[in-house]
């Protein structure tokens, strides 16, 4: 779709509103509260609403925010796309003042100007992208951010697998088609009818499902919203451009490569996107002939028997799950992470066949620009469900006070705890004045005689330590 055809299509959009709107979402008889599994869920012009528990879920840029505890998620999310829109423009401005050292060579400023131009650009192209999740009054300063920012998981932040989104929609054909040439091999040419892709990414197999084979209608569903609002802009038609900074660029100017994206052409109805959580999943039973799980099963942090109940829940009966990819569970209890072997012998007491393993060696995010890139060793399966299993254990949910805006907060003793002990690290940060000295600190603090000064020492030492180290 052209320049102009897009603009169109955005229009018709804006114009058209819910009704419109409508289309584009999936259809409600296949959802239920993700909090209470109320059955369905209510549409309204923003979004959807569980009458039994009261909760409302809007939608962001046009896709449902269905996490069970929505607003929590939402200011959870909103606080990483200001931590990280910050985080650009100050190393924008890093980078900027190192390229103007004098000692720096000619080569070293113009690839650090470069870099500099690209943070700041980058940044703005995200800003546009991600609109629907900036508030416009909001004026956090960095240092606020930084200390509200969530503890975890913040090693899946918003541009945690920027990769990805080149490779589904930048780098080329090789890495795409070798994935969904596995998914198809696996269907072995039947219509996987209605499709969900668990953990869709930036959603290039969602969209070749849905326009390679004859399924009636697909889902891609992640709970970063960064990489499905990109992806729904895309498959509508659209155009982005994004800058990629690979780690080990080949050449001076591969430090940072605008990169165009684009799908081959838009997707046909039927594709949908969700936004939620992979272990609190908003659809009702038996909604889907296909489930695919790529690069999922080994990340989420629940047993995996708990995720193959959970895939056999979503399933008619005879329908299909397709996974691939590593087998490296990211847990700590040692029983969990399981082998191959154990993995087969899971899916099968679960409700399903015994699955075939197979064994693909894949390009893992080779970039042109980079001289990074993995050949993968990546294991799949395909299954077929038998019967139901038992329902998996619910995770734990957020309290209703959490969720609902109107309930009172309880003084837990977490709170009463935490509060003097916040009070104590507020006062020895504001003894630092770039004058006094760590024992001038210590010998204030001991004024309060909360602990010896021996204690106090090797306490204050330790924090600014911690807090030096953190950067």
């Amino acid at each position: 779709m052209s320049t102009r055809g897009w603009t169109c299509y955005f229009l018709r959009y804006l114009n058209c509103g819910w009704y419109f709107l409508s289309e584009l979402l999936v259809p409600s008889g296949w959802l239920r509260c993700p909090r209470c599994d109320g059955v369905p869920l209510r549409v309204t012009p923003d979004g959807h609403e569980c009458e039994a528990c009261r909760v409302h879920f809007p939608h962001v840029g046009g896709i449902p925010w269905l996490f069970a505890d929505p607003q929590a998620q939402l200011a959870e999310w909103r606080g990483r796309v200001d931590m990280t829109l910050q985080t650009l423009r100050r190393e924008h401005t890093r980078l900027t003042a190192a390229a103007a050292t004098s000692s720096s060579s000619a080569l070293t400023q113009r690839r650090l100007r470069r870099l500099a131009a690209a943070m700041q650009e980058h940044a703005a192209r995200l800003e546009t992208l991600l609109a629907p999740l900036i508030v416009a009054s909001r004026s956090a300063s960095y240092e606020t951010s930084l200390a509200f920012r969530s503890p975890a998981p913040w090693d899946h932040g918003l541009l945690t697998y920027a990769y990805n989104i080149h490779r589904d929609w930048a780098w080329g054909a090789a890495e795409n088609d070798a994935s969904f040439a596995i998914v198809g091999e696996a269907l072995a040419g039947t219509s996987p009818g209605r499709t969900l892709v668990l953990g869709a990414g930036a959603g290039r197999l969602a969209y070749d499902l849905h326009m390679r084979t004859s399924a009636d209608a697909t889902v891609a569903l992640d709970f970063n919203p960064f990489l499905l609002l990109l992806a729904r802009t895309l498959t509508m038609g659209g155009e982005l451009q994004l800058y990629e900074f690979p780690h080990a660029p080949k050449s001076l100017d591969d430090c940072a490569v605008l990169r165009t994206l684009r799908a081959e052409q838009p997707a046909r109805p039927g594709l949908y996107f969700v936004l939620a959580d992979a272990q609190r999943l908003p659809f009702a039973l038996g909604s889907f002939d296909t489930v695919v799980t790529p690069w999922l099963v080994d990340i989420l942090p629940e047993p995996f028997t708990d995720l193959c109940r959970r895939i056999n829940a979503l399933l008619r009966d005879g329908g299909c799950w397709v996974n691939f990819g590593s087998l490296d569970f990211h847990v700590a209890d040692p029983a969990l992470k399981h082998s191959p072997e154990e993995c087969v012998e899971i899916i099968a007491a679960s409700g399903f066949d015994t699955p075939k393993l197979g064994n693909t060696t894949l390009p893992y995010l080779s970039s042109p620009a980079s001289r990074h890139g993995r050949i993968e060793q990546v294991l799949s399966w395909s299954t077929t469900k038998r019967h139901a299993a038992p329902a998996p254990a619910r995770p734990a949910l957020l309290p209703d006070w959490l969720v609902r805006d109107t309930e009172p907060v309880p003084l837990l003793e977490m709170f009463r705890t935490q509060a003097p002990a916040t009070q104590i690290r507020g006062y020895i940060l504001s003894l630092i004045d770039g004058r006094r000295s760590l024992g001038d600190i210590v010998a204030l603090f001991d004024r309060q005689q909360l602990m010896t000064h021996e204690q106090a020492t090797e306490t204050i030492r330790s924090l600014l330590i911690r807090m030096y180290q953190a950067g």
